[in-house]
């Protein structure tokens, strides 16, 4: 048996016997990216659906902002986190750097342009085809935004997974802001960089196996849900 053979037989083995550090992990990645994507639910699809409700002046300009801060790249927000949390930033006296909380800041910042960006389709999509029908019903701007965030609500868990999808996979931001901190701060995406560079791949291809049943649950649940949405409403 060749030593890649022998690796996933042992990837294997790791996850046929539940073994503890794949466990506490994956546990940590759940809670990190979990946490970022209920804050980032929060903000990214009120924000969307706000810059989506009405005529103003620069609203095509805000489209493109966000959908360029959606290809942000996640070293630099992981640079820029670091230095709000340095103990020479502003928010360096609370002692965040290297915590998951630091984690879970740089992952907000990465997942909110995503689902803001998705949010604003489907809510402008939504208010162009009901704008007429709001108007006759002298509907605030702020109720406007309410009723079409309801109405949406399940096309929009795509752009909640898509978060999800997006904070799972993440691996520079929260290496430099979490410091990959064994049994701390170690997450599957930094876990996976940090034993393939010495060299102890059963444990890689095993977080790397989890991993991808991850993201292809995520995907394929967002499908599911899509397609289930267009059956049932059109």
């Amino acid at each position: 048996m060749n030593g890649l053979t022998q690796a996933f037989v042992d990837a294997f083995a790791l996850l046929g016997s539940f073994d503890h550090r794949v466990a506490r992990i994956v546990l940590l990645s759940l809670e990190v990216s979990g946490s970022a994507v209920l804050i980032g639910t929060l903000i990214g699809l009120p924000l969307g659906a706000c810059l989506a409700v009405g005529r103003y002046l620069g609203k095509e300009i805000a489209g493109v902002l966000i959908n360029g801060l959606m290809g942000l790249p996640p070293v630099v927000v992981g640079v820029v986190v670091y230095l709000a949390l340095s103990r020479s930033g502003p928010f360096g006296e609370f002692g965040l750097l290297y915590t998951p909380q630091a984690m879970v800041i740089a992952q907000v910042v990465l997942v909110v342009p995503l689902m803001a960006a998705i949010s604003r389709q489907v809510v402008e999509d939504a208010w162009r085809q009901y704008e007429e029908e709001l108007a006759a019903l002298r509907f605030s701007w702020w109720d406007t935004v309410r009723a079409l965030l309801h109405d949406c609500r399940f096309s929009l868990m795509v752009a909640v997974l898509a978060g999800l999808g997006r904070a799972m996979s993440e691996v520079g931001a929260v290496m430099i802001v979490g410091g990959n901190i064994d049994r701390f701060t170690r997450v599957m995406t930094t876990t996976i960089a940090l034993e393939t560079s010495k060299g102890d791949l059963p444990l890689s291809i095993a977080l790397g196996i989890v991993l991808m049943a991850v993201i292809l649950g995520l995907n394929g649940t967002a499908f599911l849900m899509r397609t289930w949405v267009m059956r049932r409403f059109g």
